[in-house]
């Protein structure tokens, strides 16, 4: 897929290796920028945090509720986590793999696992050949119709929504985080991440228990954790899940293609976007990693093709939950339903 540029002096069009180059000089980071919106993040959210405390002693419901809403919070400290291990929101490298370390701890997230895991994902993403981390694990037409049906099961209760949505977000962030899968050999590095990092969040749980009981666990640290791990996978999901999305093999799968084609625009309402920290505009971000959060909207303001390009709304993604096999032939996703009819034909 190619942009037209917008400018009308610019007259050809521009591949994703193109786009590169006109993306690198939205890269640098504002230390100042990235302080304020760490501290527009933080403050709020440990607000939220005591005032759900709080109300404990008054309403259950209502510090419940306030959980719920604090998570949206939490979904954009993990974004600025996400940045730091990108290597974008502090000019100063170490500086910004200690703040991605401490939170960390209140993603439930071990940092330096999940910058290698999330690295792999951007290296590969798109590529029939090297799947299994850091992505939804999505299969061919083909290898679907090689499973027998005991394979094929599994796979369409991978794909439900119960699965993908509910219990895996929960999964993923409280179990699978505690150990350093698919780097279980590589190295003392990732085994300190996830072992420092389960040591923190045992020490924050005790603290919590010791000054409150188990309520604040309950009815506050698991439910922020949990909306947010949720809301966190959905994100992810409808990024790289759409029906015109980008799987190649072999020669055929290029980087930057991928980048561009295989992740979507998440057209959201301002709100939406500042509490995501603008991860909708996921197409910009894995076409080039390095440009902070809070720069991905002036790419958009400058270059209306990319503004464009990818556009998924809210309403449209609701639709990527019925997708769940590639059609290599047909180059896009499509539900079982479909390649029901199409085996029948």
């Amino acid at each position: 897929m190619t942009f037209q540029k917008t400018a009308p002096t610019e007259g050809q069009t521009r591949s994703a290796r193109e786009w590169v180059q006109v993306l690198a000089k939205y890269r640098e980071p504002s230390t100042r920028r990235s302080i304020l919106e760490l501290a527009a993040t933080l403050i709020p959210f440990f607000l939220l945090w005591g005032l759900a405390w709080a109300s404990l002693s008054v309403s259950y419901w209502l510090a419940f509720v306030l959980a719920l809403l604090n998570g949206a919070f939490l979904v954009r400290i993990f974004v600025i986590q996400h940045d730091c291990g990108h290597a974008s929101y502090f000019p100063n490298r170490r500086a910004q793999d200690w703040v991605g370390r401490t939170l960390g701890v209140l993603t439930l997230t071990p940092y330096d696992v999940w910058r290698r895991t999330h690295a792999i994902h951007h290296a590969h993403h798109g590529d029939l050949d090297q799947r299994g981390i850091g992505d939804v694990l999505t299969l061919t037409v083909e290898e679907y119709r090689a499973r027998g049906w005991f394979g094929r099961l599994l796979y369409r209760l991978y794909r439900h929504p119960l699965v993908l949505f509910v219990l895996g977000p929960s999964y993923l962030f409280i179990l699978q985080n505690r150990l350093p899968f698919g780097l279980m050999n590589q190295g003392w590095r990732y085994w300190t991440s996830a072992m420092g990092t389960n040591a923190v969040i045992a020490i924050v749980l005790a603290l919590i228990v010791w000054l409150g009981g188990l309520m604040p666990v309950l009815l506050i640290y698991l439910p922020t954790s949990l909306i947010a791990a949720t809301i966190g996978v959905w994100l992810f999901y409808v990024q790289h899940q759409f029906e015109e999305t980008h799987w190649a093999k072999g020669e055929d799968w290029q980087l930057h293609d991928a980048a561009l084609e295989g992740s979507s625009h998440y057209v959201l309402p301002q709100p939406l976007r500042w509490l995501t920290a603008n991860i909708g505009i996921h197409h910009v971000h894995h076409l080039y990693s390095r440009i902070p959060f809070y720069r991905l909207g002036e790419v958009l303001r400058d270059h209306r093709d990319l503004a464009e390009a990818q556009r998924l709304t809210i309403w449209q993604s609701f639709a990527s939950v019925r997708l769940h096999l590639w059609d290599e032939q047909g180059k896009r996703l499509m539900s079982f339903r479909e390649e029901r009819r199409m085996a029948r034909a």
